[in-house]
């Protein structure tokens, strides 16, 4: 069945490829989303691409989108700062993916768009990239790229590996012919138990799963009495309590005014909104204003101090600082459809989060503080109000759903510890076997 299969899905990718070189042209002048990048799809990249450093080692790091490209960035700091000298390529399957990765680290690595995963453009895509390694994030598991590697004797790796009940069962349907490629991981670490069960149960054997945790989770949480105090010193705060909301997006406050309001009449509580962009700082400023709120900007309380209930931080990199003096937390990004934003950055210091639906792009760490008791899913503003009051009312209940919170983000600490070891182990290997770029393609 898996010769089948795989021969069927080798023919439909030939003859994918020839119907989309001869398109090349047309898609090159329509551009758009099926325009972007279109050579680069095929596996033809810039001749730079294949000039190699000499006594560097050639990453291939495979990040689809968004979400496993926030695990890459992590994870090539992490390496960077081991010493070593590494060429990197991020490779990219969506539009979105490509461009945050371009930004991020355009003097680090080499961004690309990913090879289709049709043989032509995988093999070419192999010969100019000839990686001493190639490393897939999450749930990259694309038959083609990782048969076309193997049989160029590059090494495999699943870092940060995830699998969900759906995408398991469908995969169970074709577990012959996944079991094949699923094979050619040398390692593969996953998130939690549950994800390596799931990936046994296609066939990865035991002894090559390792459970890791998230990468994109693993924060220290230092010093976190003085940071509490500090920030709440800074906010004039005595025995009020502090609403954070955090990464909000246009039309978020809009609809967080109310909460605020519906606390303010139960219990002393000082607003803090930091949105996530700051060139809509005038924009929700003049709004607050409106709605008859007087307002303090963050960067001006050391000077003047605080006079208002509301704070809008209008600086960077204060936010996660912020969190921990806060008493109720609530991520943006969630309560209209942007995805979310980090919710775990909120929940190291031991305060339960809030969030709306709207979190596709961090639904792994909603899930795990949802069902573990250290995180709060609304469907809207008004079951937000009555979530706070409730923690307000029931202080107990909201200590232990701290303490959860704490629990959760602390389980996921050393995950990039332990899956930057596993790369250099398997880099000594490289190193071993076989000089640098010389394998077969």
């Amino acid at each position: 069945m898996k010769t089948l299969l795989y021969l069927l899905y080798s023919a439909l990718g030939h003859g994918l490829y020839a119907i989309l070189v001869l398109a090349l042209p047309l898609t090159r002048f329509v551009g758009g989303r099926y325009g972007y990048e279109a050579d680069q799809r095929l596996g033809r990249y810039p001749g730079r691409v294949a000039v190699r450093r000499s006594g560097f080692l050639t990453l291939w790091i495979h990040a689809s989108s968004v979400g496993e490209t926030q695990a890459a960035l992590i994870l090539i700091d992490a390496l960077r700062a081991s010493g070593e000298s590494f060429r990197f390529i991020l490779t990219s399957t969506t539009e979105q993916g490509h461009r945050m990765a371009r930004t991020r680290l355009a003097d680090t690595a080499i961004c690309l768009m990913a090879p289709l995963d049709v043989r032509p453009a995988v093999r070419r895509a192999i010969r100019s990239l000839r990686p001493d390694l190639y490393i897939g994030l999450e749930t990259e598991l694309w038959p083609m790229l990782l048969a076309q590697l193997g049989n160029a004797h590059v090494p495999l790796l699943l870092l940060n590996g995830r699998l969900s009940e759906r995408s398991h069962g469908r995969y169970l349907r074709v577990r012959s012919f996944m079991r094949t490629f699923l094979a050619k991981f040398e390692e593969v670490a996953v998130i939690t138990e549950a994800d390596g069960r799931r990936f046994a149960d296609l066939g990865v054997p035991v002894n090559r799963i390792q459970v890791c945790g998230n990468l994109k989770y693993d924060m220290p949480a230092e010093q976190t009495e003085q940071t509490r105090v500090a920030q709440r010193r800074r906010l004039g705060v005595t025995d009020q309590k502090i609403f954070v909301c955090g990464s909000t997006h246009e039309g978020e406050e809009e609809l967080l005014l109310p909460v605020f309001r519906q606390l303010a009449a139960t219990f002393a509580v000082i607003w803090v909104v930091a949105p996530r962009h700051l060139e809509r700082l005038p924009a929700v400023e003049s709004f607050f204003r409106r709605a008859g709120l007087a307002v303090d900007r963050y960067s001006e309380l050391a000077r003047k101090g605080r006079t208002a209930p509301v704070v809008l931080v209008d600086t960077m990199g204060d936010l996660a600082d912020l969190y921990c003096g806060g008493d109720y937390l609530f991520c943006g990004g969630s309560l209209v459809n942007r995805g979310g934003h980090n919710i775990m950055e909120a929940a190291r210091w031991g305060r339960p989060v809030c969030f709306g639906p709207s979190m596709k792009d961090f639904r792994d760490a909603a899930d795990l503080l949802r069902t573990g008791g250290g995180g709060f899913e609304v469907a809207d503003a008004a079951e937000l109000t009555v979530l706070l009051l409730h923690h307000h009312a029931h202080p107990e209940a909201y200590l232990a759903a701290c303490a959860r919170a704490a629990d959760i983000a602390a389980s996921q600490r050393g995950a990039v510890a332990r899956q930057v070891a596993i790369v250099r182990r398997h880099l000594d290997r490289r190193r071993k076997s076989t000089p640098p770029g010389e394998f077969r393609a």
